[in-house]
């Protein structure tokens, strides 16, 4: 059997997890603790079973379930055998690099080792790996949540082979995604820098006194077709996710024009859905 490695069991990783085991793959579910893994797990169930009773799963729930092997804090045990390597884990460019060179300890010479990473450079996690191995190293952004948006963006490191590029947008279409190929490693690759934008004009129209956040969350959604609002997407996200992916970006470079209004979210710990309030609130 095919067999894949996802790094990471959180929202985006367990996401993940879930379409290399509809796409009939084996996967090797890695997190650091038993507790992170069953509350994955479920989460996948919960999902599988709402594909299911919309007639989008063609096996049962519990034979796709049981391809995903949960693994507790041993990546070299998770990707031996695997043709690829996608990792989740947090957005933090030293403990990505600690999983990429584990991975490559462990991995099978040919094993696509790809990150999901929506903001680090792939070149800097890249260069945890052996030389010969980062033809292999790759960007695989899924966006959020996994098995339902269409896109894959997949992007080139100063190391990375046209093989590498190759393979891994067949792996996305196995996946029923749609891919875009990003061919410079800049900060937020395209989605992101597009994003921080949009986000940039609603946050600055707000702070203005222009308009308030659900008025301009209403003209996105109902006047220009955004699936979610500015606002309600980064209550989504989790503000706190924004904040670190900004950051991220303008050390290396992007130039923005910062809004208070979304750092005064984080410094408050209001990061959105996941802690009960953020530009809107959420009760338990």
């Amino acid at each position: 059997m095919k067999k894949a490695a996802v790094i990471g069991a959180g929202t985006m990783g367990h996401g993940i997890a879930e379409l290399f085991a509809m796409a009939g793959y084996e996967v090797a579910l890695v997190d650091i603790a038993e507790e992170f893994l069953k509350r994955a797990l479920q989460n996948i169930e919960w999902s599988l079973r709402k594909f299911a009773e919309k007639g989008q799963l063609k096996e049962s729930v519990e034979a796709v379930l049981g391809r995903i092997k949960p693994i507790v804090n041993d990546i070299c045990r998770a990707v031996e055998g695997a043709e690829i390597m996608v990792e989740a884990v947090v957005e933090d460019l030293d403990t990505k690099r600690r999983v990429f060179a584990e991975a490559d300890r462990c991995a099978p010479p040919s094993a696509i080792l790809a990150t999901n990473t929506s903001s680090l450079p792939i070149t800097e996690i890249s260069e945890a790996v052996k030389p010969e191995r980062r033809p292999l190293v790759v960007g695989m952004h899924f966006f959020n949540p996994p098995p339902l948006m269409p896109l894959v963006e997949i992007i080139r490191g100063r190391y990375t082979s046209d093989d590498a590029v190759k393979r891994t947008a067949e792996y996305a279409a196995q996946l029923g995604k749609q891919t875009v190929i990003v061919n410079k490693d800049v900060p937020g690759f395209i989605a992101n820098r597009i994003l921080a934008r949009i986000n940039d004009a609603a946050c600055w129209t707000v702070a203005r006194g222009e308009a308030n956040v659900v008025a301009v969350d209403s003209a996105l959604m109902y006047k220009l077709g955004f699936p979610m609002g500015a606002f309600l997407l980064l209550d989504y996200v989790g503000i706190d996710v924004a904040c670190f992916i900004g950051d991220a970006m303008v050390k290396r470079g992007f130039k923005t024009h910062p809004c208070a209004l979304i750092s005064e979210k984080c410094a408050s710990k209001k990061f959105g859905v996941k802690t009960g309030e953020g530009f809107y609130k959420y009760p338990a």
